[in-house]
């Protein structure tokens, strides 16, 4: 896996991770090429000692299924399960080695399996449920940011040609059950044809919670914070009543 180059993702990182009021918002969009080489073909030779790169493994149900009864009803309705989704262990090592390339030298998610993965068949609601997570959390300013990071995702990754994934991590091992942690998200845009994934993840930290984060210790921490009091004033002209959707 290699982290390509994109002004655009670098930008509206920055943007993802900012102060609201007691709280934190420490979000990140990256774009992976999926051709491997070097480290990566010996780690994929490790990986599919325990199977075949082809055998399908069952994922969780996605999540829109726990969010929507209505939804898993329908499924039931057309003769399809969301209980067997199934994916190929090529694809599970994409999503994990996206995970370690994203995250080190921090976490290690080389024991992440199948079952703590799920497809997402929406994208409306996939777009839905990230712009409602930002917009609770920074408030109506994330209108001004919500047309550019879904038109930057489409523009490097077509969405509409994309496997769209979430990780549903087990909230021992990993950042995301860390103390302090209010919620997360974690969704791969996984295009076939272009051999590339877009990783789209986010967390709500509680400062008063003891969260350090990123290694900054207390003093660093406020510092910072009082930075992004200032940059999230920008956020204040043109608002608008809700957040966009796709």
């Amino acid at each position: 896996m290699k982290l390509l180059e994109n002004s655009s993702f670098e930008a509206l990182s920055s943007r993802l991770c900012a102060a609201t009021g007691e709280s934190r918002i420490l979000g990140r969009i990256e774009s992976y090429s999926c051709k491997m080489a070097g480290d990566d073909k010996h780690m994929f030779k490790q990986f599919c000692q325990e199977g075949q790169p082809h055998v399908l493994e069952a994922l969780s149900p996605p999540q829109s299924a726990a969010a929507s009864p209505d939804w898993l009803a329908k499924s039931a309705e057309d003769g399809e399960s969301p209980l067997s989704d199934k994916c190929c262990r090529k694809t599970i090592f994409y999503l994990i080695t996206t995970l370690n390339e994203s995250f080190r030298p921090d976490y290690d998610f080389s024991t992440a399996r199948a079952h703590e993965f799920s497809r997402e068949p929406s994208l409306n609601w996939v777009a839905n449920a990230v712009n409602s997570s930002l917009f609770s959390a920074v408030g109506e300013g994330f209108n001004l940011l919500g047309p550019e990071l879904w038109n930057a995702i489409d523009q490097e990754i077509n969405l509409q040609a994309c496997d769209i994934y979430s990780y549903n991590p087990d909230l021992d091992s990993d950042p995301f059950g860390e103390e302090g942690s209010l919620w997360s998200f974690n969704y791969f845009f996984y295009n076939k044809k272009l051999k590339r994934i877009v990783f789209l993840t986010c967390r709500y930290v509680s400062v008063l919670n003891g969260y350090g984060g990123d290694g900054l210790n207390n003093d660093e921490l406020d510092m910072e914070l009082d930075d992004e009091d200032d940059e999230l004033d920008g956020f204040a002209e043109d608002r608008c009543p809700r957040a966009v959707c796709v």
